[in-house]
């Protein structure tokens, strides 16, 4: 009989001791046999979650006509890539294509890379994008794409990239004042947090972001090394020739303390530990800590705006007029998706977009 992910966890805690919560979160998630996102399709009613593009194709489409705008404003390349993290069922990129075609130019001139790290979804994609029109590759990583003029897109991806729980232990002693908060064993063996009473590694507390600088006794503080690797990619990648990365995801404008890491099974909250590798893990985005890292690397950022005031400065309500004049029978259920996506106390507020660009272009349409 196989054992199960969270049988296998516990025999690597007790063999290599309590675990960082990042490489908890990247085998829950990623482990290519019982990991959740290489072994099901999650989105969706039936799913555990549902993403802005699920809700209503108004989203994809006016990120279709942003893309629009940052391919003229990087002069109108030819060729260029239109690359999309965690792409899910392919649906936003369905939206986007469908109004972004509508300027001949930019659909002679674009190829879309979808960066997926499950087999079944890439299946779901390609059915979704087969009528697409346009060129459609797959790409594990970024860095395995083909350099060029790049426009990226992230949809509630960087909420699932495995974060670092660090614990303010002396407000006074600078970076060595944080110890890691890591994933280890009870006294009846379940899995659960425990303080490592040793200051953090330097890598973990070497970039701290500034505000950091306002933490108090047992403050604890979630960062994510890994977006700090895709800045890295993004700097690389746009060194050379013109790109964009806009992501819109949950999360705070200015970096707060408190733990944020949960998981969702069938639209619930449940316990992150209650069924590893059948759930899916998310954390907050740290827009500050972000852009701080963003800047340092020498690109453009521009500041993190609330969902509902970038969506509408891209025309959305306008949007919503449209469709409703044309299926005067479904105006309650696009009032409904709008006011998903932007009322305050839905999406509205809570999730933020921003915009990672290589130096000297135009502002980016609908931002800051």
């Amino acid at each position: 009989m196989t054992a199960s992910l969270e049988d296998k966890l516990k025999n690597r805690i007790r063999e290599a001791g309590p675990m960082s919560v990042a490489e908890y979160m990247t085998v829950c998630l990623l482990d290519p046999v019982q990991g959740y996102y290489p072994t099901r399709d999650p989105l969706g009613a039936e799913g555990d979650f549902i993403t802005a593009p699920e809700i209503s194709q108004m989203f994809g489409e006016v990120l279709g006509l942003w893309c629009v705008q940052s391919w003229i404003d990087m002069g109108r390349p030819d060729s260029f890539h239109l690359i999309e993290y965690g792409p899910g069922r392919g649906i936003m990129m369905s939206d986007m294509l469908r109004s972004a075609s509508l300027d001949a130019g930019f659909k002679a001139a674009v190829q879309v890379w979808l960066i997926e790290a499950s087999a079944a979804l890439e299946a779901v994609q390609g059915r979704t994008l087969a009528a697409a029109g346009v060129p459609i590759q797959w790409a594990a990583r970024l860095e395995d794409i083909p350099a060029g003029p790049s426009l990226i897109i992230g949809n509630e991806f960087l909420d699932c990239l495995p974060i670092q729980q660090l614990i303010c232990d002396d407000p006074f002693a600078g970076k060595k004042g944080w110890v890691e908060r890591r994933v280890g064993l009870d006294d009846e063996e379940r899995l659960c947090f425990v303080k490592i009473d040793v200051p953090a590694a330097s890598i973990l507390t070497d970039k701290l972001p500034e505000g950091a600088r306002d933490a108090r006794k047992d403050d604890l503080l979630e960062t994510c090394p890994s977006a700090a690797q895709i800045v890295d990619s993004l700097t690389a990648r746009f060194s050379d020739h013109p790109g964009r990365a806009l992501f819109i995801d949950y999360g705070p404008e200015d970096t707060e303390f408190g733990d944020t890491l949960q998981a969702l099974k069938r639209h619930e909250k449940v316990g992150v530990f209650s069924d590893p590798g059948n759930t899916d893990l998310t954390a907050r985005v740290d827009f500050a800590a972000l852009a701080q890292t963003a800047q340092a690397a020498g690109l453009d950022v521009s500041a993190a705006v609330p969902q509902r005031e970038f969506l509408s400065k891209l025309g959305l309500e306008m949007r919503a007029v449209t469709l409703t004049r044309a299926k005067p029978d479904a105006k309650p259920v696009i009032a409904r998706q709008l006011h998903r996506l932007t009322d305050a106390e839905e999406m509205g507020e809570l999730f933020k977009a921003i915009c990672l660009s290589s130096a000297g272009l135009a502002a980016p349409l609908g931002l800051r």
